[in-house]
């Protein structure tokens, strides 16, 4: 029986608070700020890869020792600490408030537990041995990096612009799922990977056509160049 229910957590605006100012503590602030959060980070001493964060405004420092109170506000919180007294005093903090804990590779005092992750724009593989082996999760998930290439994004934001004229012409649910099951075994990936993203559209546009959706293939390469800037511009601000 698992020991763990995995969600995904909507962290936009939050506030996150790391504890450390270690090259761990920065990789865990970075993946936070990557996903909206507002990141404090909480440490005598920095690296210079947190530094550069700050520089960036990308995270705040606070250059203190941790004290209790220091979590105030906080949605989530993750401690990269070896100190198993200062790991409960943390723990004693959010469980009394009610906040989400990860300490790094000490999952008795975590509420939840961080899984290797695989990220491919919209798609997000994570990997988990219930902290019974970090290092073989990070294995397992980069063997899965050659069966989900980079070109999985373009694919997934393809489908989901598909998806949305499919269901503005009102196509039913079971025939999306069939669509779908057509585009999966398609070409459609295999020409992103190659880099011809023009094939790969105009693939889509005759895969909506047999499904009633009469689009020419120069309209939708239009309307996914539009939505590709609107996600760069989205990544950026």
């Amino acid at each position: 029986m698992p020991n763990y229910y995995p969600v995904m957590l909507d962290i936009r605006d939050r506030l996150a608070i790391v504890v450390g100012g270690d090259q761990v503590a920065a990789e865990k602030a970075a993946a936070l700020s990557a996903s909206g959060a507002r990141v404090r980070v909480i440490s005598p001493d920095f690296c210079n890869e947190l530094l550069q964060q700050a520089e960036n405004r990308r995270v705040t420092l606070q250059r203190k020792a941790y004290e209790p109170g220091d979590l105030a506000g906080a949605f989530v919180v993750i401690a990269a600490i070896n100190d198993l007294r200062l790991a409960e005093a943390i723990q004693a903090e959010t469980q009394e408030h009610g906040q989400l804990l990860n300490i790094v590779d000490i999952p008795r005092y975590c509420s939840f537990i961080m899984p290797s992750v695989l990220r491919r724009e919209q798609l997000t593989i994570a990997v988990s041995t219930e902290g019974a082996s970090p290092g073989l999760a990070k294995r397992i998930r980069q063997s899965l990096e050659e069966i989900f290439p980079p070109a999985y994004g373009t694919y997934l934001r393809l489908a989901s612009l598909a998806r949305t004229h499919l269901r503005d012409k009102g196509v039913s649910y079971s025939k999306r799922d069939d669509f779908f099951g057509d585009f999966y075994t398609s070409d459609i990936l295999g020409n992103l990977i190659e880099g011809n993203t023009t094939e790969a559209i105009a693939l889509v546009a005759a895969l909506l056509k047999d499904y009633g959706i009469d689009l020419p293939a120069g309209t939708l390469e239009t309307e996914f160049s539009k939505e590709k800037k609107d996600v760069s511009s989205n990544a950026q601000t």
